[in-house]
């Protein structure tokens, strides 16, 4: 990935599609080839049946962030409803609160006691007036893993559009727009895609409407008074992180090298080893499931006696054991699960991951365990 974004910046640094020289139609050819990839990438089913999906429906954002932004802003107004749940990150709860804020409804489905939301309860909660049904596909928090394919078979059902944030999932688990009726795909490219960050985008279905919502130059047209409407323009405006869509595609290629499947075996393997070793840990609490089916690699843990920023702190310095503390963003699974307010420390585990590496972060909770006793 670094090689990909410093070779650009080397070799094309320029910005495509704003002129006919050599240099920008390199560019623009990498970054129309990255949204095919990633057009298929997202829609395996499609291009086993020897179709391919409309490239220019893959927008590039900065993150999964601004990619749910632009779905939430462009498929819900002041009077539309839009179900969503309890296990989402802020770049769905906050966007949906300022749609409530200045008109909309919101219904937030409350999952069960081990994170997963039951699909009915997404039906139960569409109403005439749903305009999108939004749900996070695995949890930042517990790494749960939601039945996307079922929910997705109750917004066609319903009739509902159907947008999925994959910030957690998009390179680690299968995901196929075609056969489970989402009709956008949120990803982000610093996590499983292994791309930098500031890079992302949104996989629009063909048979999806989206209003545009963001408006300025695209380099084409410029005597248009109006943003334009045809894609990838309707959801883009400005210039692209262009050297960072390079090393995302970059990214993209790894993880297709390797497989997502042995990847995800990998992480789970360690993630399995993990959980067994820290359940052992007196004091030690797990939050959430543990149950390693429909999980990605993440686990939240609290350790009696401390505040979940001090042992995030104690772990890094004290023993290089890099964590992340606090709400991660998502406070209403937190409320859920009554990890709230002050949250917990979240183990993430990684394809560059070893056993070695397990083993040092079950010990090092084990002595900061072992200094305030339960």
């Amino acid at each position: 990935m670094h090689d990909a974004v410093h070779e650009f910046y080397k070799n094309y640094g320029v910005n495509p599609g704003r002129t006919g020289c050599d240099l920008a139609l390199h560019a623009e050819q990498m970054i129309h080839g990255t949204r095919k990839k990633l057009s298929a990438f997202f829609n395996k089913s499609l291009v086993e049946a020897g179709k391919e999906k409309d490239p220019n429906r893959l927008v590039f954002t900065a993150n999964a962030t601004m990619g749910l932004n632009l779905i939430v802003n462009g498929m819900v107004g002041p009077g539309d409803h839009v179900v969503t749940t309890m296990v989402e990150h802020n770049s769905v709860i906050r966007p949906v609160n300022h749609k409530v804020k200045d008109g909309a409804e919101a219904t937030y489905v409350v999952p069960d006691g081990e994170g997963y939301v039951d699909p009915e309860d997404i039906r139960k909660a569409v109403k005439k007036n749903t305009k999108l049904v939004v749900v996070n596909h695995a949890s930042n928090v517990t790494g749960v893993v939601q039945d996307i394919e079922a929910i997705g078979v109750v917004c066609r059902e319903e009739g509902v559009p159907f947008a999925v944030d994959t910030a957690q999932s998009g390179g680690v688990l299968p995901i196929d727009m075609t056969a489970w009726n989402i009709s956008f795909v949120a990803f982000t490219g610093h996590k499983g895609l292994f791309g930098p960050t500031g890079t992302g985008g949104v996989c629009v279905a063909d048979d999806a409407e989206i209003r545009g919502t963001v408006y300025g130059g695209t380099g084409v047209r410029s005597a248009h008074p109006y943003h334009l409407e045809e894609y990838p323009y309707r959801l883009e405006a400005g210039t692209l992180n262009s050297a960072g869509i390079a090393g995302m595609s970059a990214g993209l290629d790894w993880v297709l090298e390797k497989g997502l499947e042995a990847i995800h075996a990998h992480e789970m393997d360690l993630l399995a080893k993990l959980q067994d070793g820290l359940s052992l840990i007196k004091g030690v609490k797990i939050w959430g499931t543990k149950n390693l089916e429909r999980r990605v690699a993440t686990m939240s843990v609290t350790v009696a006696n401390y505040d979940a920023g001090d042992v995030g702190t104690i772990l890094d310095v004290d023993y290089g054991i890099l964590t992340r503390t606090g709400l991660h963003c998502a406070p209403l699974i937190h409320e859920h699960h009554g990890s709230a307010p002050r949250g917990t420390v979240r183990f993430s585990v990684g394809p560059f991951n070893a056993e070695e590496h397990v083993e040092a972060a079950v010990k090092a909770v084990a002595e900061v365990a072992a200094d305030r006793p339960a």
